[in-house]
């Protein structure tokens, strides 16, 4: 399955379109990291970890995940 990832220091955002239903709950909440005229359409530098975090887990498909990044 395709994966997007869109690293922001402590956290990386990762995103799989195919699951995505649109329903723009990324969009309305946080509009200055999700801009789908913009490419990328996710500037995840725009928010910080605990800001994506929070949205990411309002996703209702699963489109949008994370992961902790570890170790330098």
């Amino acid at each position: 399955m395709e994966t997007h990832e869109y690293p922001n220091g402590d956290i990386t955002v990762i995103w799989q379109p195919q699951k995505c239903i649109h329903s723009a709950v990324c969009v309305k909440m946080l509009p200055k990291v999700y801009n789908p005229k913009d490419r990328p359409w996710i500037k995840a530098e725009n928010a910080t970890p605990e800001e994506l975090k929070n949205q990411i887990d309002q996703c209702p498909s699963g489109a949008l995940s994370y992961k902790f990044n570890t170790g330098k």
